[in-house]
């Protein structure tokens, strides 16, 4: 009997520590993330499941071509993931197909998306949006399947929960040439 309980009280040891291990790193550092729908596709497809990195924004910000994990703004209970277009202080136009951006500063460039955009995507719905101090434009890559910054406006810097980290779930094989 003393045998038995030795070994139920070491099994609880290590369920205690497991848990003051794994709780704070679900918590605060690491959140699991299943892909819903289409918006990001070809790049992410339905049920791909994600380990969003929740603490690197605390000490840098977010970056323009940044996949993102984020608050619906106008559902708090659901999130979304999208790819970061626009940064605070730009001014996005949307037109004829391109994105262009103005920086705080005057530069002006259309925006280059062929690293993660197959060539001749086209960007719908004419717009224009200036952004204001954390502030984010936030666009879907499947852009005729995505409900992004073009019908919520811009992304308030306070409902990003992380970014995408990498795919836990279908692993991907390089294949080579």
């Amino acid at each position: 009997m003393k045998k038995f309980l030795l070994f139920i009280w070491e099994i609880v040891k290590i369920a205690i520590i497991a848990l003051i291990i794994v709780v704070p790193v679900r918590a605060f550092i690491f959140q699991p993330f299943f892909v819903r729908g289409a918006s990001m596709e070809p790049n992410f497809h339905d049920f791909d499941y994600l380990i969003v990195d929740e603490i690197s924004y605390r000490f840098s910000e977010p970056q323009r071509g940044d996949v993102i994990v984020f608050y619906n703004p106008n559902n708090h209970s659901q999130r979304f993931i999208k790819r970061i277009i626009g940064l605070p202080g730009e001014t996005i136009r949307i037109s004829e197909g391109s994105i262009s951006i103005q920086k705080d500063n005057g530069e002006f460039f259309i925006l280059d998306e062929t690293d993660y955009l197959d060539e001749g995507v086209r960007t719908l719905n004419n717009r224009e949006m200036f952004l204001e101090q954390e502030e984010y434009f936030v666009m879907g890559d499947n852009r005729a399947l995505s409900l992004d910054s073009r019908t919520f406006g811009a992304l308030q810097r306070d409902l990003i929960i992380g970014k995408e980290s990498f795919r836990l779930w279908p692993w991907k094989i390089l294949a080579k040439d």
